[in-house]
């Protein structure tokens, strides 16, 4: 009957229409969509495969700067998009950046001189750059890569920074622990160097606060924060002063809080639109 036939017509259309319709939301999850990869990642130096978070934007964007963001102590590569900002993957959608949060363990971010497989400042310096610029669409030069951290992270990311000024050209610390020497049983910090007077390394080259003689006014753009309630407040002033004394331009910012993923989640917001405004006018 007729309209059996224009029943059937309308309902091939509905069909050709809901097809299309979802072709089109597909094709916009992956344009729009931020891609959250979680890698395992082989180090050379090392031996061994590192976990590793890659936050990337959808598949429509351009080539990218990236930021790399350390976890403190007790964490892991998943500790910043599942515990302190879960909105990592919308914000690499809006800015159009790569995240990449990578496992250190406990290690602070040196190359240990007493285990051998704990060298995690070639691992992220060397290897994790050369890995990510491989693999994803990245702007492979210092002018478009930052790095930054929380506590033990924020420590790892000026060290990594300032040491490493031909990978890096911007770098931040969140209540980061900025000069180790005042806390010498603290966080596993003797199982990397050696116990402070132990004789086995000098914790004045292993910290952070003595790597300033290696900075020359803008050659780095640096930014780092603390809360007022911080156990590392009194170490982030005393950077704040030497960066002062060393005629090194700096963002310190201070504000009410303590050592908390609340803190964190407010504080990188504001790191990751300096580094936004550092992406621009480097060239």
């Amino acid at each position: 009957m007729k309209t059996g036939i224009d029943l059937n017509k309308k309902q091939t259309i509905v069909r050709k229409y809901l097809l299309g319709l979802l072709m089109f939301c597909g094709f916009s999850w992956q344009v729009r969509g931020a891609v959250v990869d979680t890698l395992w990642i082989h180090s050379e130096g090392m031996d061994k495969e590192i976990q590793t978070v890659v936050i990337s934007p959808g598949e429509g964007k351009a080539t990218t700067p990236v930021i790399y963001l350390l976890h403190g102590h007790g964490g892991n590569a998943k500790s910043w998009v599942d515990d302190v900002k879960p909105d990592l993957p919308e914000l690499a959608d809006l800015y159009g950046i790569c995240l990449v949060c990578p496992d250190a363990q406990n290690s602070w971010y040196w190359d240990s001189p007493l285990n051998e497989d704990s060298q995690f400042e070639t691992f992220v310096s060397r290897e994790l750059v050369s890995y990510v610029d491989g693999h994803y669409r990245t702007l492979p030069s210092r002018e478009k890569r930052a790095i930054t951290g929380l506590s033990m992270g924020g420590h790892g990311a000026l060290w990594l920074a300032i040491r490493h000024q031909d990978v890096f050209g911007a770098a931040g610390s969140t209540s980061g622990g900025l000069d180790i020497r005042p806390f010498p049983d603290n966080w596993d910090m003797k199982e990397q160097i050696g116990a402070k007077d132990a004789g086995v390394c000098d914790w004045d080259d292993y910290t952070v606060i003595n790597q300033t003689g290696k900075l020359k006014d803008g050659a780095l753009w640096i930014i780092f924060d603390c809360g007022y309630d911080d156990f590392f407040f009194e170490v982030n002033q005393a950077f704040h002063q030497k960066l002062l004394e060393r005629g090194v331009m700096h963002d310190f910012i201070v504000r009410p809080g303590a050592h908390t993923g609340e803190y964190w989640s407010n504080s990188i917001d504001y790191q990751i639109l300096f580094f936004l405004k550092f992406f621009r006018e480097s060239h």
